[in-house]
């Protein structure tokens, strides 16, 4: 109980652990890593003390309504997701290049640690596997963002003139899809 709250995490003792750690997910999911010698006492003490900072992360993960992106999202989670970032990923494209006509070669999917998309100067674009989990405007504006590089490579005032053009707010969907966690 936090604050009169039912909060359920999940704890993950070890010996590399030096110091408690609390992680709050995008899903609102919590994760409580501490030292393998740490009692259930000194825990839920920690906890307490934390638990508003604690409640606030969940509830901003909450309000904002993303669908709940893997925790620890490794290789199973990759495989088992994958064909639907792909089958996402060509539905956008095929309607969102319907604007700008670009060519390209290959689209690949894959399970970056630190990026949502890609596009390589041969003409590839790269997408995470985790743009499914993300609300569908930010799944455009990625989608949008990566085809626009087709058109230019760079990040400059023209590039964003041609993301504009199929995501009129993509200023506000690229503060939005900072806050979201890989």
């Amino acid at each position: 109980m936090l604050n009169d709250r039912e909060v359920e995490y999940t704890l993950k003792q070890t010996r590399r652990a030096r110091q408690m750690r609390i992680a709050v997910y995008c899903d609102a999911s919590v994760v409580v890593t501490a030292p393998f010698y740490f009692g259930v006492n000194k825990i839920d003490k920690f906890l307490q003390i934390k638990a508003n900072w604690v409640l606030s992360k969940i509830d901003k993960f909450l309000r904002i309504g993303a669908r709940a992106l893997p925790v620890h999202s490794g290789r199973r989670d990759y495989k088992k997701y994958r064909e639907q970032a792909r089958a996402l990923v060509h539905a956008k494209i095929k309607e969102i290049n319907q604007i700008y006509n670009f060519s390209f070669n290959k689209i690949a999917i894959k399970n970056h640690k630190t990026r949502w998309g890609s596009c390589s100067k041969k003409r590839n674009m790269n997408f995470n596997y985790k743009i499914i989990f993300l609300p569908e405007r930010l799944a455009v504006y990625i989608v949008a963002h990566e085809l626009c590089h087709l058109g230019e490579f760079n990040h400059s005032q023209k590039f964003w003139n041609l993301v504009s053009r199929a995501v009129p707010d993509y200023k506000e969907a690229r503060v939005q899809i900072r806050k979201q966690v890989l």
